[in-house]
Parts: C-alpha cells; structure tokens; sequence
C-alpha cells in the first residue's frame, strides 16, 4: 500500500513579533506588542507534550531585526526552548527566519532539522507583497540555505504559491533550489503551500485554485531530485484538492499540530480523518521524525542516539499495528 507521511508536531511560538510586514501574514504582532514566552512556560508545555505523544517541536518564531538590541536575547531563548526540547526527549525543528552564520551553527547542536521556506525568488514581490518585508530578499533566503548546506543541517525549505508570480517563477525558484541540493545534498523535503487568505492580512488576496497546485506538484516532481519528498498542508486543500495533489507526486502532509499557527483561520486535521481520507484512493498515513533517515549520520551522537530512540518507537508501533490488523 502507497504509504504518505507526516509528523506527530507541537509547534511553540517564542514571539509573534515581526520587523516585517508582508500583506499576506496572518501570524505577526508588531515589534514590542507579543509577550515573549518565557522558559518556564515553554518547559512545562514541553513536560505536557512529552506525556501527549508529541514527537517533533516546531519551534516557530516571528523575526527581531538582526541589528536590533533584542536580537541577543531572542536569539538565546530560541536556543534554550530547542534545548528544553531535547532535555524532555523531544525533537526540536526550528524555523525563525533568516539567521547568521554564527546563529545557525549554534542551532545546529539543538536541532535535528532546521527550515526556511524560500517562498519565492523573482524580484518583482519585492515591490509589491514583500514591499515591507526586509528579509523577504531572494538573495538572503538563497544564502540560508547555502549555509545550511555547508553546515551539515538537514534542511527543510519550500514555495509559497499565489502572491502574484507565474508558473515560470515557480520552475525558476524549484531550480535554485535543486541547483543547491546538487551542491550540498541536504534538502530533505520542499513544501508547496498554497496561499489561502485569512482574516488578519493586510491585503485580502485569492485563493490558489486546487488544479494550480497539482500543477506545481507536477512542476515539483520534474525539477528537483527524487530524493526531495513533496510536503503538501492538508488543510490548506479540500480532499480532492489532496488526492490529486498525491497523484501528481506529494508523498508529505507535514507536520500536524492542534493550531496552524501560519494559517491559524485552517484547522489542521487529526490524523485519523486524514486516514479517512487518502484512503479512498489506496494511501495509507504513516508517522515519520523531522529528520529523514539518510541524514541521521549528520548528526552529533547525543542527537543521534535521541534520533535512534525514537525510530525505535515508531518501528515498534508499526509492528504493533501489523499484529493487531493480523490477530483474529
């Protein structure tokens, strides 16, 4: 049976606050205006989602300017929440923007994965969606991951489909981001996230019509290597939407958390109701950690051996499973 993947996520949020201003951002507060989570909160929460099952922990964050006073202190509470993560057993993936040298190595001793979506690389949005949006530049989000590349991080990076490029836009971003997997070999999923409008962006915008992004799937599946897994969000689609987008060639729906904290106005689905749904065509929902099995090695050994456990769990439920379904 076709198996598609997803991952058992929490995602923790340190700080709404944003230098940027996108049009289509329905996740920002303004810079002073969304308290900090403090350590405290975020180990008592991580204690509760270790009792809950949770694997992986999103670690999400809105973006303090790099020159800013704060940046420090931001930067060190990222750090000390993907540590508290791992204290309690958990696997942390953190995505904060664009991040320094420096910053991402230091993350990297924290972190089974890291993520940037690339979002899109013509130029033309700069003056438009990301007319406000400092480190929205192509060049700057190409660079992350050329870093994440020559650092060893297993890497995860994406498109965001519908804020006024063309197909051909799409082909040119897919292609810079094949061209630097050749380089480094550490993409291990791209995701093709459909703009879907909601009730706090500045510029209302259209949805992406579900036949645009089977098309991008397809577009996907021709320009980056097959070792890239697709990642589609599966409440940003309706279920045919879904299927066709899994016929086209997506093997991922990400990772699913109670709240979608980009696109909060979309309920994720459980996983039980997204079995239901892919199973009229023959799939079957499979859990999987943040990292993917060909990047283990990559890893420092403490993260490894966390890593091992967990893959450990996961084949023991999978065992499991196949006894129950074969016990009169």
């Amino acid at each position: 049976m076709p198996l598609i993947t997803y991952s058992s996520a929490y995602t923790l949020v340190p700080t709404y606050e944003c230098f940027n201003r996108c049009t289509y951002c329905n996740f920002r507060a303004e810079p002073g205006q969304s308290p900090w989570l403090s350590l405290g909160q975020a180990a008592q929460k991580l204690q509760d989602l270790h009792q809950q099952g949770v694997i992986e922990v999103l670690v999400l964050s809105g973006e303090v300017a790099p020159h800013s006073p704060r940046r420090r202190d931001w930067f060190q509470t990222i750090y000390e929440i993907c540590n508290l993560a791992l204290e309690v057993g958990l696997l942390p993936h953190t995505n904060a923007g664009p991040l320094s040298w420096e910053e991402m190595s230091q993350l990297k001793t924290v972190n089974v994965s890291m993520g940037l979506m690339v979002e899109q690389i013509t130029p033309k949005l700069l003056q438009t969606v990301h007319r406000h949006a400092p480190s929205k530049r192509p060049d700057l989000r190409l660079q992350q991951l050329a870093w994440a590349g020559e650092l060893g991080i297993p890497f995860t990076t994406g498109l965001l489909l519908g804020l006024g490029e063309t197909e051909t836009d799409w082909v040119e971003s897919l292609q810079a981001i094949a061209s630097l997997h050749d380089r480094y070999g550490h993409i291990q999923e791209v995701i093709l996230q459909p703009h879907s409008p909601g009730r706090r962006q500045a510029v209302t915008g259209t949805t992406l019509e579900a036949s645009a992004l089977a098309s991008a799937v397809t577009l996907a599946k021709q320009h980056l290597p097959p070792t890239i897994s697709l990642q589609i969000p599966p409440n940003l689609v309706d279920q045919a939407g879904l299927l066709a987008c899994l016929e086209a060639g997506a093997r991922d729906v990400g990772g699913i958390s109670p709240v979608d904290e980009v696109n909060p106005d979309y309920d994720h689905p459980q996983p039980t109701q997204l079995q239901k749904a892919i199973a009229v065509a023959g799939w079957h929902l499979v859990p999987r950690l943040p990292i993917y099995p060909q990047y283990d090695a990559w890893l420092t050994p403490p993260l490894r051996n966390l890593v091992g456990h967990w893959r450990e769990k996961l084949a023991e439920g999978g065992r499991q499973k196949i006894q129950n379904l074969s016990t009169p």
